[in-house]
């Protein structure tokens, strides 16, 4: 037998297992589907780490509990350890490290890392990528593909989703994060957009050692931001780390355009008076365009703007139906405008976020995968904060950071032109109007003038008014079939059918089935 197909025939029993335990057939609740991922293995671990950044997937109470998923998993063997090392270089390791730890600094769903020594003395991190960790997901990702039609039915999403281009999309970020020489330039990226920082840092790489399974940096000998009594006891102002870390995440993504995906306490550490960044596995890229946007969107958030708002939110995303204009600004006016009471002390960033991303994908306008990553990053790096600092505020910051860019991009002579242009164009088009209402009086004068209105919920109303007569016809049809039958059991000389003559036996039936039917159609169709 093929190798592949023994390892699929032996997956398929133990995912079969895994599936019976937690009665799949029953429904996919949050906590079912994070402990389910659980047991599955560490691929199904990371991609539900994945999947918890990606609310444009998944519903935000799924997108929540997955977060939850643990980071440590199983080690592998040391021995693994030297072996994948030794494939990677090319050689034996004692020509390269006079020393590796075989106790592993922490072990995650794709590598675990390792403290070693370089022959020189250098202490650096080996970042191992797991045995076969591409093929076994590969594979998996197969056998979810062939079972994506169970998916459909115990989630009830029907066709609404799309589990196959979901799976696809799941598998290309996952690989991408396999690359250890893509994490390698993110690092790179990261430390060159920092440079002229004085208190950020991150693990710089050694290029000669590093392949796409092995992934060699400096060792950063730091404390975890959420330490907060240890950071204390040594000195350290918590209100400043906070309000530091704030203002370079910010800086991340109103300047730089490129971010930390996943800027959770266990990849932030102080190290010598400096933050750390850690693991750039998963990271955000902004276009300017992009960034333009989201400077747009905040501004208008802190004006008050809902008008503004819907047009940036309109520019960023992609309606997948007709967009109900009146119903959207609506609702962002009810959402905004329950925040924007608010001071800045109390104001919850994750919170609006997160449910300015249901309500979106409420009006079935798709967010690109960028923007609802940085949505999602967003929020875990407000949680960080307040597990460090409370009193730093994310909104404080962003507007102090929004004031500091404007200023500085800030050109007079630039703004001037720009002035006059506006002013040049608005007076040749108001010399225009003395014409433009001469002409629409004339029009009106000969009775030429026509009016056109559209209602923005006719169509749903149209819609609504058919179904209500189609629920009514059949009603009248299935009453009638009922009343008509009842009649027919008086005619006794006809063959019968449990006692009732065959034609009134039929109608009985036929009532019933339609009396289902339209009971189906009030109760569950109904509440979609």
């Amino acid at each position: 037998m093929d190798k592949n197909n023994s390892f699929s025939i032996e997956r398929i029993g133990e995912m079969a297992s895994v599936l019976k335990k937690h009665h799949l057939t029953r429904g996919v609740s949050p906590k079912k589907l994070k402990n389910l991922l659980e047991d599955l293995g560490p691929t199904y671990v990371k991609l539900g780490q994945i999947m918890s950044m990606r609310s444009d997937i998944l519903p935000e109470s799924y997108c929540q509990e997955l977060t939850k998923l643990r980071t440590e998993v199983k080690p592998f063997s040391f021995q693994t350890v030297k072996e994948v090392i030794e494939a990677e270089l090319e050689r034996p390791v004692e020509q390269i490290f006079s020393e590796i730890s075989p106790v592993p600094l922490g072990s995650a769903s794709i590598a675990q890392v390792h403290c070693a020594l370089l022959l020189d003395g250098k202490k650096v991190a080996l970042k191992v990528q797991r045995p076969a960790i591409r093929e076994t997901m590969e594979n998996d990702i197969t056998l979810m593909k062939k079972a994506s039609g169970l998916l459909k039915i115990t989630m009830g999403t029907g066709d609404l989703i799309d589990f196959n281009t979901i799976l696809d999309e799941l598998l290309k970020t996952a690989l991408e994060e396999m690359d250890f020489n893509l994490e390698a330039s993110n690092l790179d990226l990261f430390a060159s957009n920092q440079e002229k920082i004085s208190y950020v840092t991150c693990p710089r790489v050694i290029r000669s050692l590093t392949t796409p399974r092995l992934l060699v940096m400096e060792y950063i000998d730091g404390i975890p931001i959420d330490q907060t009594e240890l950071l204390t006891s040594r000195g350290y102002d918590m209100e400043e780390i906070g309000q530091k870390a704030a203002e370079n995440y910010c800086k991340q993504i109103l300047e730089d355009g490129f971010f930390h995906a996943d800027p959770h306490p266990g990849n932030l550490y102080i190290c010598e008076g400096k933050i750390a960044w850690l693991d750039f596995g998963m990271a955000g890229h902004l276009s300017s365009r992009y960034r333009q946007l989201i400077q747009h969107a905040i501004l208008s958030l802190l004006q008050n703007d809902i008008y503004e708002l819907k047009n940036v939110i309109l520019s960023i995303g992609e309606a997948r139906e007709r967009i109900n204009h009146a119903r959207l600004y609506t609702d962002l006016d009810d959402l905004i405008s329950r925040y924007m009471s608010m001071d800045f002390g109390s104001m919850d960033l994750g919170e609006l976020i997160e449910r300015l991303l249901d309500m979106v994908k409420q009006h079935k306008i798709a967010i690109p995968s960028d923007i609802t990553l940085l949505g999602r990053s967003m929020i875990t790096m407000e949680g960080t904060l307040r597990a460090c600092s409370p009193n730093v505020n994310m909104i404080q910051i962003l507007t102090s950071h929004m004031s500091s860019i404007a200023f500085t991009s800030l050109d007079l002579k630039t703004e001037g032109r720009h002035l006059a242009r506006k002013l040049y164009t608005s007076g040749t088009k108001s010399l225009d109007i003395p014409a433009l209402l001469c002409d629409l009086l004339n029009i009106t004068k000969n009775g030429q003038t026509r009016l056109n209105i559209e209602f923005s919920d006719a169509s749903d109303l149209i819609r609504e008014n058919r179904r209500s007569s189609g629920r009514l016809c059949l009603g009248i049809v299935s009453g009638a079939l009922f009343i008509g039958s009842a009649m027919m059991c008086a005619l006794s000389s006809l063959p019968t059918i449990w006692g009732v003559p065959w034609p009134a036996f039929i109608g009985f039936i036929l009532a019933l089935l339609l009396i289902l039917g339209l009971l189906w159609d009030i109760i569950i169709k109904g509440r979609k």
